[in-house]
């Protein structure tokens, strides 16, 4: 498996190399003949050849196996027309990366959670309230006027179509059940539309129950009744909120996996951001892009049917797990002592000597 690296700004630089060590231990555990082609991107790359996503990394992408994407300062980019394009967005709508797929599970003493959660949210990636990546031509946001600003919103039958069967497909693998969230009762039309190719979806599988919830009513019962979640599948906005509060209400917004995956491609990528007050320090907790690097095995070991990459992405997974559950091999951030580098060396050391190796859970891919 050829996978294309990309660090990215920040803490990013660091996480990647903490998550390629995992990597290097699960790939001599199983003999997975892993291959790495690293290229800058972000403010590395602006300085070195004018952009923070140059074409010679675009043209990389379809060629290889899978992408690593580390965290991106986008925020702090120049305007696209001086070089400053945002590498996550630019990567989605390109390749059009329909889904964003992020697990939230509980950890039992980090969550302050009544209950467990356990649920997956299935987000559309390429359209809705973001104006920088739902336009062919031009930008979704505009001011007529220095007192006035309009953003548009755009939802599509096909995108909603991909996303929901995305959603359900995972969810006959789980429990049974997605819940779709909306806000129909304001914005009519577009999430009417949305509903409307979630239902067609929703009436393939007899077998999985659809539930359709606002999303203010969805925020709210994440806290009081998580563990009535299995399957979320919404609109590109309330996802990324979303996703986030479960994130941090099952432990920390550093815990969680993400990919972002087509039929044909899968860029895994931590949920934070590039955290720069702390880039150079060795002490971010690297588990959210380890995850979601294990998802992006498990992904493509589903497609190619390779065994070898679902084995690893649950050794992966279940060896964070075990690291995680002892408060003495943590990180700083979640009551620890550990570095980077050492959180790290503890999961590989812990895939070292693993024995008993079961498939990974089924995390949405979309093949």
């Amino acid at each position: 498996m050829n996978i294309l690296v990309l660090p990215g700004d920040g803490i990013g630089p660091e996480i990647t190399e903490a998550t390629l060590d995992v990597l290097a231990a699960a790939d001599k555990k199983l003999g997975l003949n892993l291959a790495y082609e690293t290229h800058d991107i972000g403010f590395a790359s602006l300085t070195a050849s004018g952009s923070t996503l140059p074409d010679a990394v675009l043209d990389r992408v379809p060629q290889a196996d899978g992408v690593l994407l580390g965290p991106v300062s986008h925020l702090d980019y120049p305007p696209r027309a001086e070089g400053g394009v945002n590498p996550s967005a630019e990567l989605r709508t390109r390749f059009k990366l329909y889904a964003n797929i992020r697990p939230c599970r509980s950890h039992p003493d980090l969550s302050i959670l009544r209950e467990p959660m356990d649920l997956v949210i299935v987000r559309e990636n390429t359209e809705g309230f973001y104006s920088d990546r739902n336009m062919f031509a031009g930008a979704g946001e505009f001011m007529p006027d220095e007192d006035s600003a309009f953003s548009i919103r755009k939802v599509t039958a096909k995108a909603s179509e991909q996303v929901a069967r995305t959603a359900f497909e995972l969810a006959r693998t789980r429990r049974k059940k997605v819940t779709a969230v909306h806000k129909a009762n304001v914005v009519k039309l577009s999430d009417g539309l949305f509903l409307r190719e979630v239902r067609k979806v929703a009436a393939e599988f007899p077998d999985v129950e659809l539930e359709e919830l606002i999303v203010d009513a969805t925020a709210a019962l994440l806290i009081r009744s998580p563990q009535r979640f299995d399957v979320i599948v919404t609109t590109n906005m309330f996802g990324d909120i979303l996703s986030d509060e479960a994130s941090e209400l099952s432990g920390s917004l550093g815990l969680g996996g993400s990919v972002n995956a087509s039929d044909t491609l899968c860029v895994a990528q931590a949920q934070h951001g590039s955290a720069p007050d702390i880039a150079g320090q060795g002490v971010a907790n690297p588990t959210s892009l380890i995850l979601s690097a294990a998802m992006l095995l498990d992904w493509r070991g589903r497609r190619d049917g390779d065994d070898r990459l679902q084995q690893a992405a649950a050794l992966i997974t279940g060896a964070v797990g075990t690291v995680l559950d002892n408060p003495a091999t943590r990180t700083r951030d979640i009551g620890g002592t550990l570095g980077t580098a050492d959180f790290a060396a503890e999961i590989s050391r812990t895939i070292e000597h693993a024995e008993h190796i079961e498939h990974a859970e089924h995390t949405g891919e979309t093949a």
